[in-house]
């Protein structure tokens, strides 16, 4: 069965051979100086037009940057080198290649102002709480890349900027907030990129490996490449846990701000021309914010409309559109 499914994604017609692929992503073969002058000329400006569309909020910015960077050769290379047990030089010019990325990030945000708040931008607030489906999105991300690249009839472009898109804004991002001393969003968003990394690279071994690119290197030592997939496979582990945990995290605030918004809405349904405008979970508080053309109902009602809906003990502040703000106290007190 799964013969068969190789054989129809990846025919043996449309194969590369292992030593145009190396040629390819390895930086240290060939002419060693062109290839790395290009990579990190390419990945230098693809940093700071994606760390100018990360503090500006451009998502079309980012997407452009991405379409330059060249960060999937040497991701890739990591995966093609393990497979055949070959030190390629891959992983420390991945490593040099973050510095490079985190350190631009941070240059960057001087151009921020002071109090400036990071998680209201759209492009950073996203890469600050990573959960399963980024994890799985990159794994389908480094699947498309390594199939493109060992195929004759795919452009490799395409998934090169996917693969992009999955580690250089999450770098970005590290840098921006590192740079405004923002440490907790600075580790979510190193977290994503670490998870994007570990999936990615299984992800080619996994292709790379059915492919028979390792054949050669697993007949000359006896065994296949266990300790390589052990290895990763460790990893893969350990970054899925806490993702895991943070996803169910993320679903349960979900539900429980829902909830505060239909209670919320429930205490203003007899307040005529009042509405919810907006129910925020920040710091295990829940920010009710609502407009209302006159005064409102007394708050103890609707924390007895909580009761049972959201967890006992989380605080309520309510923030109406006259500028006037409310702490209503504590669920279940």
């Amino acid at each position: 069965m799964i013969s068969k499914v190789r054989a129809h994604v990846l025919p043996v017609s449309q194969r590369r051979s292992l030593d145009d692929l190396t040629q390819d992503l390895d930086l240290s073969s060939g002419d060693t100086a062109s290839k790395r002058s290009a990579f990190w000329t390419m990945l230098t400006l693809s940093s700071v037009i994606a760390a100018g569309g990360v503090i500006t909020d451009s998502t079309a910015t980012v997407i452009g940057a991405m379409i330059i960077a060249p960060l999937s050769t040497p991701i890739m290379g990591i995966a093609l080198g393990s497979v055949q047990r070959r030190r390629t030089g891959s992983l420390l010019i991945v490593l040099l290649a973050c510095l490079l990325v985190i350190a631009v990030g941070m240059v960057m945000s001087v151009f921020l102002p002071g109090d400036y708040d990071l998680l209201s931008n759209s492009q950073i607030s996203s890469r600050t709480s990573p959960g399963l489906m980024d994890l799985i999105a990159a794994l389908a991300t480094g699947l498309a890349g390594a199939v493109a690249l060992s195929r004759r009839d795919v452009a490799a472009v395409l998934p090169g900027v996917a693969i992009a898109i999955s580690l250089v804004p999450p770098l970005v991002v590290v840098g921006v907030c590192l740079g405004k001393l923002a440490g907790w969003p600075a580790l979510g968003a190193l977290a994503l990129f670490v998870s994007n990394l570990f999936a990615l690279v299984f992800a080619g071994m996994v292709v790379f490996a059915s492919l028979g690119y390792a054949t050669q290197v697993d007949t000359a030592a006896g065994r296949p490449t266990r300790r390589a997939y052990a290895a990763m496979a460790l990893l893969f582990v350990v970054v899925l846990v806490p993702l895991t945990a943070n996803t169910a995290l993320t679903l349960l605030l979900n539900a429980w701000t829902s909830r505060t918004r239909d209670a919320a809405q429930e205490w203003l349904a007899d307040e005529p021309g009042a509405e919810v405008t907006s129910v925020d979970a920040n710091a295990r508080t829940m920010y009710i914010h609502v407009r209302t053309p006159g005064e409102l109902p007394p708050v103890g009602s609707l924390l007895d409309r909580l009761e049972g809906r959201i967890p006992d003990g989380v605080p309520v502040v309510v923030d109406s559109s006259r500028g006037r703000r409310i702490d209503a106290g504590t669920v279940g007190d």
